[in-house]
């Protein structure tokens, strides 16, 4: 009945349909939340970050979905285990989902830790061509079973306001599991990454910037941007 998340190594197609599916329910978990979300930013004092944060959680755990009970690891604020059914198969799925909360003005870009991609990173930094292997499996493996890596960015874009801060959008985004790198990043040159903001001089982990714009070119679906009453959210294919 379930199929083998090694098996999509062979059905590259399959692998994206399951990340759209995937990407979906987040932005859907998101979307439902959206009125609570810029209420909660207005009057919350605590850093944005942590909003964010539990913001996504609060959304995530509100909708619900096919858990399993088996704790997963790793630096991404929200984990779980579940099942991904879909009309001609179903796998069980080890779902990450973290958050950012940044001002408006950078809204075009995440900055994630190697540690939350199972991606290698493929740019040029500093004049120098890099590549540095994501910290995420692409499929993990506990207890005898394995689990498909899928890896979703909820972006919170909010402005300072007096009365406090003012959530602006939201962006969500599937970020390739590293089976599709060669679709998304096959060379330093064609990237969908920015330098990060990490300071390697401080000992700081790599960090970088994935692009939205740089994403949605190599498949328009993988970014989605959901606006603030009274405007409407249309899904971008």
């Amino acid at each position: 009945m379930l199929i083998n998340p090694e098996e999509l190594r062979y059905n590259l197609d399959r692998l994206e349909e399951i990340e759209k599916v995937s990407l979906r329910l987040v932005t859907q978990a998101v979307y439902d939340y959206r009125t609570s979300a810029q209420e909660i930013f207005r009057v919350e004092s605590d850093q944005v970050a942590d909003i964010g944060e539990d913001i996504t959680r609060e959304a995530l755990d509100r909708l619900g979905m096919p858990r399993i009970e088996q704790r997963l690891f790793g630096k991404v604020d929200y984990k779980r285990a579940c099942y991904l059914f879909h009309p001609e198969y179903a796998l069980k799925q080890a779902l990450f989902v973290d958050s950012k909360a940044e001002k408006v003005s950078g809204q075009g870009t995440a900055t994630l830790q190697i540690s939350q991609l199972s991606m290698v990173v493929k740019q040029v930094r500093s004049g120098q061509d890099l590549e540095i292997s994501g910290k995420l499996p692409e499929i993990v493996n506990l207890k005898g079973e394995t689990y498909l890596t899928t890896t979703i960015f909820v972006k919170y874009n909010y402005e300072e306001e007096s009365k406090g801060n003012n959530l602006k959008s939201i962006t969500v985004a599937a970020v390739p599991n590293g089976m599709l790198q060669v679709k998304y990043n096959p060379n330093t040159q064609d990237t969908i990454w920015i330098a990060g903001r990490n300071a390697p001089t401080l000992g700081e982990e790599f960090r970088v910037r994935l692009s939205f714009h740089r994403l949605k070119e190599k498949a328009n679906w993988r970014v989605q941007q959901i606006p603030m009453l009274p405007d409407e959210f249309s899904w971008d294919n």
